[in-house]
């Protein structure tokens, strides 16, 4: 409160003026004892302060309950246009301008969910703006990606101010970025990895957020983001990651007879535990690709590395090293062949935030996957220790390596494993049969092929130094009596007569 003092001299300013001072109107209208100030509507600093801050707290909440119900009619309003639309029968001219429309047209779901009108008429205007049907009810929205801004708008009301600078932020990069579609992928690359440095320097130094909650929420950034870009962004048609993936499919497809042993793999599948540990490696690496967020791609590697160590843990009944690691991983890459491998390592590299992709458990996998396709791309003969005459007859698919004896299995195996090997063997056997039997018949076609040619030639020569002259017809011979025109009167032939002695 004012001394006794201040109070006389104030008193004083206003009998000079004329103005009768009473001394209850100096006090604050809150009733704390201390003046207020005309300049604070009658309140002291303090209550002022407690006021404004009050009235702040009561804006926000009404912003955040006006956005929420925005987002409802604006999801009826959705269903019940698509409800509609099924209904109708698009030509295909008004499909292609339906759809260059949706890609030029700039989607503004809610406006300014944190910023606070301070005047009734401007946010009048905000409201009635905000009712006006919204462009994004015709877009054809993901479900994913409507999940994740909801999640995302959740999980920045923890943050307070901090979170709307966020908010703010996020926008401001989505909307730049929507400009910059004619960018090079390296470009945008470096755009985001930009905004994630700004963002996080911007919470340490600005908002003096802890370390701990400034991980978590560039988490969520980068989660909000990529899942907006993610159809731009992931193998585009301006690089050449569609035609890496093809190659590095087609190799591994080629690789397929590569067996445990030729890679030294430190893994025994015949244990069931160890088998379920490979399956689930495999289906890991293999559910990479369905994942849109950078860190879940991660996530999805950081899962299958950790099978295969408990599967050498397992089968070795140690720790595993990194020596086993390695040869495993390429084996699992190579059992399991995942889609667009190359492209989802060329999207994590360049989208990931960086501070998990440089350190962590997350950064040592993704590396390890790394120089296991290097590994893959590379191999060769040398490699698994074979001759490149081998190393070429499996690569065509002349032959395949030995598969293991059913004799030298375990007797926890069970039959339908030895009597698979037995059949495999037994085709191994049928193809080497079949491939001696080709062989020798081509040997035996070629044979008689030369043996033919060799004889006709002979022919030929005989025929050219011996030629075959054919003379006329001789005429026949005349009977011994045709010149004799009495034959008629000759006595007949004599029969020989036999006398009774």
């Amino acid at each position: 409160p004012f001394s006794s003092r201040g109070r006389r001299k104030m008193n004083l300013k206003s009998e000079r003026r004329g103005i009768h001072v009473d001394q209850s109107e100096l006090l604050c209208k809150k009733g704390c004892g201390y003046y207020g100030n005309p300049a604070w509507q009658g309140f002291c600093s303090k209550c002022w302060r407690e006021e404004y801050h009050k009235a702040r707290q009561k804006q926000i909440q009404e912003d955040w309950e006006l956005a929420e119900r925005l987002q409802r009619e604006e999801e009826e309003a959705y269903a019940s246009s698509q409800s509609t639309q099924g209904a109708q029968s698009l030509t295909f001219s008004k499909f292609e301008e339906k759809k260059t429309n949706e890609k030029t047209r700039k989607v503004t779901t809610v406006k300014k969910f944190f910023t606070a009108s301070s005047r009734a008429g401007a946010k009048k205007a905000e409201i009635q703006e905000a009712k006006a049907p919204s462009p994004s009810i015709h877009r054809q929205a993901s479900i994913e990606t409507d999940r994740v801004s909801k999640e995302f708008i959740e999980f920045i009301r923890t943050y307070q101010k901090p979170g709307q600078d966020i908010y703010k932020q996020c926008k401001l990069f989505l909307d730049t970025m929507s400009h910059k579609r004619d960018l090079s992928i390296e470009e945008q690359s470096e755009c985001a990895q930009d905004f994630y440095q700004n963002v996080a320097d911007r919470l340490q130094t600005r908002w003096k957020v802890p370390p701990e909650k400034v991980e978590k929420a560039m988490d969520e950034v980068e989660k909000y983001i990529m899942t907006r870009q993610y159809k731009y962004v992931f193998c585009p048609e301006t690089t050449d990651d569609e035609k890496k993936d093809l190659a590095v499919q087609k190799r591994i497809r080629a690789l397929h007879w590569v067996t445990p042993q030729m890679l030294c793999v430190p893994v025994s599948e015949e244990i069931p535990e160890v088998s379920d540990m490979v399956v689930k490696a495999i289906t890991d690496i293999i559910e990479m690709d369905s994942k849109r967020v950078p860190r879940d791609k991660l996530a999805c590697i950081t899962k299958c590395s950790k099978h295969i160590f408990n599967a050498i843990k397992i089968t070795k009944n140690e720790p595993a090293s990194a020596d086993d690691f390695l040869p495993t991983l390429i084996y699992i890459v190579l059992k399991g062949n995942p889609p667009r491998l190359q492209s989802n390592i060329q999207y994590i590299t360049r989208f990931c935030n960086p501070s998990r992709l440089m350190t962590g458990e997350d950064g040592y996998y993704f590396t390890n996957l790394c120089c296991a396709v290097a590994f893959i791309e590379k191999l060769d003969a040398q490699s698994l220790n074979l001759s490149q005459e081998d190393f070429d007859r499996f690569m065509t698919g002349q032959t395949s390596p030995k598969k293991q004896e059913s004799d030298s299995f375990s007797p926890d195996v069970c039959l339908g494993v030895k009597q698979m090997c037995k059949s495999l063997d037994l085709l191994s056997q049928l193809n080497e049969r079949q491939e001696r039997i080709v062989s020798e018949a081509k040997k035996l076609e070629k044979d008689l092929i030369d043996w033919t040619d060799g004889i006709t030639k002979e022919v030929e020569d005989i025929v050219e130094k011996y030629p075959l002259e054919i003379k006329p017809k001789s005429q026949a011979l005349a009977a011994i009596d045709s010149e004799n025109v009495e034959n008629d009167k000759l006595p007949p032939p004599l029969q020989p007569q036999v006398y009774a002695g």
